[in-house]
């Protein structure tokens, strides 16, 4: 494949790649009230994977794990309020005042996020692992590697 040998394609995506993370964490944090969230950031992040990938410029990561996570998170998230007395998917907001940064607000929606980001980034990452060709059913043999 020409992408893992040209110098040219390994400097463009080395170079596109930090812009695409900056620009994947601020989909991240600003999606509660902007466009963006966890999907969008997921979605980017997931395109900086699969070219790093197909480059050779990483290493491929195991889908299982992060989707397991992403859905732990995600269960946690939804789940806790519920034992506080309050509805399943209730939204808790934080305000801390901070020296530099003055007063921060973040709420419950944060860890969602993130829970749906690596559930995303796991189903790209698998879908990259099974779109590389590499099966687990042998192709001479027609039995299970």
């Amino acid at each position: 494949m020409i992408a893992a040998r040209s110098p040219v394609v390994h400097l463009a995506i080395r170079a596109a790649t930090p812009l695409a993370l900056v620009v994947g964490v601020y989909l991240l944090f600003a999606g509660h009230n902007n466009p963006g969230g966890g999907f969008a950031a997921g979605l980017v992040f997931g395109a900086v994977l699969t070219l790093r990938t197909i480059t050779n410029l990483a290493p491929p990561i195991k889908p299982t794990p992060l989707i397991s996570a992403g859905i732990l998170i995600v269960l946690i998230v939804s789940a806790a309020p519920i034992v506080w007395g309050g509805p399943f998917l209730d939204q808790q907001v934080v305000e801390v005042e901070l020296p530099l940064l003055d007063k921060v607000k973040s709420g419950s929606a944060l860890p969602f996020d993130i829970g749906v980001t690596a559930i995303v980034i796991g189903l790209i990452a698998a879908l990259v692992e099974g779109l590389s060709g590499s099966s687990p059913v042998s192709s001479t043999e027609g039995e299970l590697v």
